[in-house]
């Protein structure tokens, strides 16, 4: 029986379009199996290994049959997502390309040296993993409309509950859910023009020759992400990770030439353009972040008092509370709730250290009092803490975890389906697999439908 489970398949997803997209030499190649009009190279199985391998994750014994199995599920998605017309433009393809190139650059340090580990041009990498990124997205697509109306009832999910061995429950440790409301004070005119006035000396000083942009960057710059690096970033015009003023400033910029200082919600900055390839360049740039006094802070303490006796009246619920009054963009959209690795229950090791020891103060249901810290960015603000929910250590069970129970009960019927719209699919395609893998157990129903095409 295909193995075309739901967990694997999202793993093997990861490891595909690792595999498409790392850089490498391949040595030898040939056709080991045909799905449909879609061929797999031995390359991309022994590639999806290697980068296993590089990942740290455990390789079983019959990787390659596995690899295999998963390359050629992957295939027929794509063939129906082409049958069924779905929609996947170049623009989304590149896009997830450049953010892939991206993270390249950001483990390998430089352009350079990811064209010089990979032996070719970006450009000449992007185009490689064309293919390979389209078959990802396309496969992905066809995954979810084959799930996309299942739903679970809270009986199925009981019922899946008591089939699970009560000794391999999970065991959970203190888990907690914790919002917050933040105000960022805003800093005087007179604490923005000194930083102005900073950045333009920079500027001056950089230009006449009596200091370079790196060095003047690596002292005085206040962008904890490139400050050890010389304030340098290499980015691409279509990225969306940056602020979008700070991007535009970039790009208009000539060879070598600096800017004026600019404000973006980061504070203040000069940038400098040092190369330009098309949509791709290298910039260095300095952050002047201007200095909130205890006068500001004094009205954000005010201002957040004032929330805070709303919500202990009732007059506000705590997500209304965030989306007026909260400055805090990553939890803005949350209703306030600080997520983690699993959505909203953190564990204490995933709290800054500030938080925790409020939290001791705290009761279930309670705010805190405002109080003062500061960002993964160092900027200061105030802000009060909402204590929603605690866990005491427990064994899993459906009163405290039904979630969570819920959401494994659902991909378990989910990953059903999916493996009924693989046995009922794939005898409608042409199936070819190389002799040296027809020893494979996992591709049995696949080999059967190839040995019955060459009969």
């Amino acid at each position: 029986m295909i193995k075309n489970k739901f967990a694997l398949f999202l793993i093997f997803l990861l490891i595909v379009a690792s595999a498409y997209s790392q850089p490498k030499k391949v040595i030898a190649d040939k056709i080991i199996a045909v799905v449909g009009n879609k061929i797999i190279l031995k390359s991309d199985i022994d590639n999806s290994i290697l980068d296993m391998q590089r990942q740290g994750i455990e390789i079983p014994q019959d990787a390659k049959c596995l690899s295999l199995e998963q390359t050629m599920g992957i295939k027929a998605l794509v063939l129906q997502a082409e049958k069924d017309s779905l929609p996947v433009s170049e623009e989304e393809i590149d896009a997830d390309i450049d953010n892939q190139i991206r993270y390249f650059i950001s483990q390998y340090g430089s352009k350079e040296e990811v064209e010089k580990v990979a032996g070719k041009s970006l450009y000449q990498l992007k185009e490689d993993f064309k293919e390979g990124f389209r078959d990802r997205k396309l496969a992905s697509m066809m995954r979810n409309k084959i799930v996309e109306d299942i739903k679970i009832t809270p009986n199925e999910v009981k019922n899946y509950f008591e089939s699970i061995p009560k000794d391999s429950l999970p065991f959970y440790e203190t888990e907690i859910e914790v919002g917050q409301v933040v105000e960022y004070p805003k800093a005087s005119r007179d604490a923005e023009e000194y930083c102005i006035e900073q950045l333009k000396g920079y500027k001056t000083q950089i230009e006449s020759g009596k200091k370079d942009f790196a060095s003047t960057a690596s002292l005085f710059s206040e962008d904890p992400g490139s400050k050890d690096r010389g304030g340098m970033y290499e980015i691409n015009r279509n990225q969306k990770d940056l602020d979008p003023l700070w991007m535009s400033k970039a790009f208009t910029l000539k060879e070598g030439q600096i800017s004026n200082p600019f404000k973006t919600k980061f504070g203040y900055h000069i940038i400098q353009l040092v190369s330009r390839s098309g949509d791709d360049a290298v910039v260095r740039h300095i952050l002047k972040v201007p200095q909130v006094t205890q006068i500001e802070m004094k009205a954000g303490f005010e201002k957040l008092d004032s929330v805070r006796a709303k919500l202990i009246a009732g007059t506000i619920d705590f997500g209304t509370a965030v989306s007026k009054y909260s400055d805090d963009e990553t939890s803005k959209f949350t209703a306030g709730m600080i997520q983690g690795r699993d959505g909203t229950f953190l564990t204490i090791d995933q709290l800054d250290k500030d938080l925790v020891l409020k939290l001791k103060e705290l009761t279930v249901g309670e705010y805190s009092k405002p109080i003062e810290y500061a960002d993964d960015r160092g900027k200061k603000g105030v802000r009060i803490i909402y204590l929603k929910t605690k866990t005491e250590p427990h064994r899993e069970n459906l009163k405290d975890d039904y979630n969570r129970v819920a959401q494994r009960a659902i991909e378990q019927k989910k990953e059903a389906a999916l493996e009924k719209w693989f046995n009922t699919k794939i005898y409608s395609y042409y199936i070819m697999i190389d002799e040296e893998y027809k020893s494979c157990p996992t591709l049995k129903k696949w080999i059967d439908i190839a040995n019955a095409i060459t009969k």
